[in-house]
């Protein structure tokens, strides 16, 4: 304090000293001289200034971009505003793989509100589901969105209006509506009536009964019968030969996790089949989301899906889920208790790209990135030789996050804060190296073996208006920023 007031007092007589040898100079002038120092920026300053350099167009941007198959309409509420409206008493939070009636919404929905956590189940009983969609549409406050990850993401990559986007799912009127103008919609994909989705959000510090939420997020399901069976898929790869992208966005696999398990391990099947379908030259990205089924989760991943496409993007527990189904990395982790640890993400990370990637040039694996978002950090992994521009993109997912939780074009950087952690390491055993985070150059990059990581934090809105759809922005905008090279036939 004493040193800043003698800086006041010497300015104070320098601008004496030079106003008496100087009486002319300009009014202007004296007053910029007598203002007090300026305070050093903030890391959060440092953080977004640096993003706005970080961020450059790849040198080959997509042309044409594939979005398919989970699309609907999202009812957005108060979760704990929704459930009083419903009579529904507070209690114990218990995680149910599928909800049968009101009593399993309210145990499944406390259970991850307590640990504000995302989720999404689906609910077996169509006329109570019904009662409680008209409920929520009623309910004071409740907004219809674009929903969906595929309708999300397609709305998100048609904003840049050089792409074309085709997206493919069950789209009825109010949903074809508020689509883009920019997407292009097959006319098989129309239907006369839409696909809802409750979302039930809560905020930061809500509490209700002896639960309290300590981050916002939302809890969300539905019973939707054709996004649960992805009857969508078949027209989708339809679609694809004559509009001929240069990218595909599949989605909507953990929608047919409710279906029980002779649909699922059928349909898995026929999505292998589709998938397979599609010219290898064109990379496809796959959108997870929350499963609970280990079955569900260790067929897409070591006999189906993931090893056949080329990129993925999950959330750290789908990232931890994955890991559990399959006995990865840290699977006896019951779950992450607070900022997922940098070290044990980048082992399950490795661990994903090792197994089910292409880190060996022998591999028939596809698999070459993941990106990898949670509150406080994004983690983008590639296998060295594949993807280009990732700098870039991991902060432009990051970026995202930022702006669109809080309702802003823009950071402001007095509605953000670093969460995230200023060292870690790069593996949680032995050997590892520890790193740090620079706000001035906000991206720290680390190698094991022919798998490169880019690390930059999230500045985290301190009151988010609108969780949901986040992870399909910021994967949709990883991918924009995102630059395949092209490979020499083998």
């Amino acid at each position: 304090m004493w040193r800043q007031a003698s800086m006041v007092a010497v300015l104070a007589l320098l601008v004496g000293y030079v106003y008496h040898n100087n009486p002319d100079l300009p009014e202007d002038l004296l007053r910029y001289l007598a203002l007090p120092p300026l305070s050093a920026p903030s890391l959060e300053q440092l953080i977004s200034s640096a993003w706005d350099s970080l961020i450059t167009a790849p040198a080959r941007q997509w042309s044409k971009v594939a979005v398919g198959v989970n699309t609907c309409v999202d009812v957005v509420v108060s979760g704990v505003g929704l459930l009083q409206a419903l009579a529904v008493d507070p209690g114990t939070g218990r995680d149910h793989e599928v909800l049968h009636t009101k009593e399993d919404l309210r145990e499944a929905f406390i259970h991850f509100m307590e640990r504000g956590a995302a989720a999404e189940r689906f609910f077996s009983d169509k006329e109570v589901f019904q009662r409680i969609a008209r409920a929520a549409a009623e309910y004071p406050g409740a907004q219809l969105y674009v929903g969906g990850n595929a309708a999300l993401m397609g709305q998100k990559l048609a904003a840049y209006p050089d792409l074309m986007v085709l997206l493919c799912g069950p789209i009825g009127p109010k949903l074809h509506e508020m689509l883009s103008e920019q997407i292009v919609v097959p006319p098989e994909s129309l239907q006369e009536t839409d696909e809802f989705h409750l979302i039930l959000e809560y905020k930061a510090g809500e509490v209700w009964g002896a639960s309290r939420a300590p981050q916002a997020n939302r809890f969300i399901f539905s019973h939707d019968v054709s996004n649960g069976a992805m009857t969508s898929l078949e027209m989708f790869l339809s679609s694809l030969e004559e509009f001929q992208p240069d990218l595909v966005v599949l989605s909507g696999l953990h929608m047919m996790e409710g279906q029980g398990r002779h649909t699922w391990e059928e349909r898995l099947i026929e999505v292998v089949a589709v998938i397979a379908e599609i010219r290898r030259e064109v990379p496809i990205h796959l959108e997870l989301a929350s499963l609970t089924d280990r079955d569900y989760m260790s067929s897409i991943m070591q006999k189906q899906v993931i090893p056949i496409v080329s990129s993925i993007g999950l959330n750290e527990q789908e990232l931890l889920f994955l890991s559990q189904a399959s006995g990865g990395p840290h699977s006896d982790l019951p779950s992450w208790k607070g900022i997922p640890d940098v070290g044990r993400v980048s082992d399950i990370l490795l661990w994903v790209l090792e197994q089910h990637g292409r880190t060996e040039p022998s591999s028939e694996a596809e698999l070459t990135r993941v990106h990898f978002h949670t509150l406080a950090y994004h983690i983008l992994a590639t296998v060295d030789g594949y993807w280009d521009n990732q700098v870039a993109a991991v902060t432009a997912g990051a970026r995202v996050a930022s702006t669109q939780a809080c309702g802003l074009q823009t950071i402001d950087v007095s509605k953000v804060m670093l969460k995230a952690p200023l060292e870690f390491h790069s593996s949680h055993g032995e050997p590892r190296e520890t790193l740090s985070l620079n706000p001035a150059h906000p991206v720290t990059m680390w190698r094991r073996g022919n798998v490169t990581f880019h690390l930059t934090p999230v500045l985290v809105c301190r009151q988010p208006l609108r969780t949901v759809g986040l992870g399909d922005a910021i994967s949709a905008e990883g991918l924009f920023y995102s630059e395949i090279r092209p490979q020499q036939p083998v």
